[in-house]
């Protein structure tokens, strides 16, 4: 019997066997954030690895290297990668893949993405205490010339993104043009050469917690696009 079910796990399919997924949170946010989608994850059989990394303390290129690198090492040899961002970590994944290669890598779903930076940044950058809040790389979050999320050119992996469409805080909103979550428009979530984008109505500092959104997680990992219904938008 014990020999009969080694030889049907060994003829699953790989899709079918366990993959490693990795979660990063958000600028001046912890793993904690992400505690409710961890536990959605490891009910659907996925590896997770939820990592804290200190997200105020450096820049996005140190940061992808502190977040990425241990994290990688704690997933088998034989699981697929997968990577679930919030925010900023959508940007150190992308950051980590402009100079390194992850053979295993299989889907990275953002979560509210600035993936062509925020004007939020741009407008409170220099006002007394933005530093201190949000550290070196919330300053290479903006629009401008030294915005990081701009200088990394378009997508060479699969990644799909889902962008918030309502506001809990007008102040920031009112410095964003179009509609936005409340720190990011849905415009500047986009990524040339993503493979699916989503429009859903969240706020940018809960999105991770909304049940909807961890479904079309779950749905993107599994199938590698979103469900779409009458509604959705693309």
């Amino acid at each position: 019997m014990k020999q009969l079910v080694i030889i049907l796990l060994a003829l699953l399919p790989l899709s079918a066997q366990a993959e490693c997924v990795i979660l990063l949170h958000g600028l001046a946010r912890s793993d904690q954030s992400m505690g409710k989608l961890e536990q959605a994850l490891i009910e659907e059989n996925f590896t997770t690895i939820n990592v804290k990394y200190p997200s105020t303390e450096y820049d996005v290129e140190t940061l992808s290297e502190i977040a990425i690198t241990p994290a990688l090492s704690q997933c088998a040899p034989e699981e697929e990668v997968n990577f679930i961002t919030h925010s900023m970590g959508g940007i150190l994944v992308r950051q980590y893949l402009s100079s390194h290669q992850i053979s295993r890598l299989n889907h990275v779903v953002m979560l509210g993405p600035p993936n062509q930076g925020s004007e939020v940044v741009d407008t409170l950058g220099d006002f007394p205490g933005f530093y201190f809040i949000n550290g070196d790389a919330g300053m290479q979050l903006g629009t401008g010339d030294l915005s990081v999320p701009n200088s990394l050119g378009s997508a060479n992996f699969d990644v799909g993104i889902i962008a918030g469409t309502r506001s809990i805080n007008w102040i920031l909103s009112s410095f964003i043009p179009s509609t936005d979550d409340g720190k990011v428009s849905v415009e500047r979530t986009k990524l040339d050469g993503m493979n699916d984008h989503i429009e859903m109505p969240v706020t940018h500092p809960f999105m991770m917690k909304n049940h909807q959104v961890i479904a079309q997680v779950i749905y993107y990992l599994k199938h590698g696009s979103f469900k779409r219904g009458p509604s959705d938008k693309g």
